[in-house]
């Protein structure tokens, strides 16, 4: 039981960093102003670790590499400390590949909470100054989709569909996770 809450804190902190880190990526890659609340609120946490980053990881064609190895970094702590206590597997191929899945499964998480906050703002509080914030981070996500699927009567029906298609990458993203799991030990 001890181990079980103890991997529940780590989970919590370790996601929470993860989704700071990357929300501070997809800002800087849909030059998303941070001079909002927003925008201050994710500079404030992670300037600590993505600053000093900097000086040694340099950006690569205008992204943002420092926060988003920093991420990748956060799921690997994690994925070790998950190991530690036999949940996740022990080899170091194994343990870099789990950690790679954890962050393509926050970062569809961050997509997926960003687009539904930003269809919800849409409709209840389009003046919102967080509704610019989402709406700007989500544009890029549902610009392939805007171009395919035109709006019904007003209605704009891309984000759902942008939601399905996540959900269908997150359906893919855990059934790599649970199949790397199931290896045998050893690989």
């Amino acid at each position: 039981m001890l181990g079980q809450i103890v991997l529940l804190i780590a989970g919590t902190v370790f996601g929470f960093v993860t989704l700071a880190l990357l929300a501070r990526f997809f800002m800087q890659w849909g030059r998303v102003s941070f001079r909002n609340p927003i925008g201050h609120f994710v500079i404030a946490v992670t300037d600590w670790a993505v600053m000093p980053a900097r000086r040694v990881i340099p950006g690569l064609f205008g992204l943002d590499m420092a926060s988003l190895l920093l991420a990748w970094a956060t799921q690997l702590l994690y994925v070790l400390i998950e190991a530690g206590f036999g949940v996740s597997a022990d080899t170091p191929f194994a343990i870099l590949l789990l950690s790679l899945i954890g962050l393509a499964r926050m970062a569809t998480y961050f997509v997926f909470g960003v687009v539904l906050v930003s269809a919800l703002l849409s409709w209840v509080g389009p003046r919102n100054p967080a509704a610019y914030v989402f709406d700007e981070l989500s544009r890029p996500f549902l610009a392939p989709f805007r171009r395919l699927i035109r709006p019904l009567g007003g209605i704009d029906l891309s984000p759902l569909v942008l939601l399905l298609a996540l959900q269908i990458v997150l359906l893919v993203i855990e059934r790599l996770r649970v199949s790397l799991l199931t290896l045998p030990q050893g690989f």
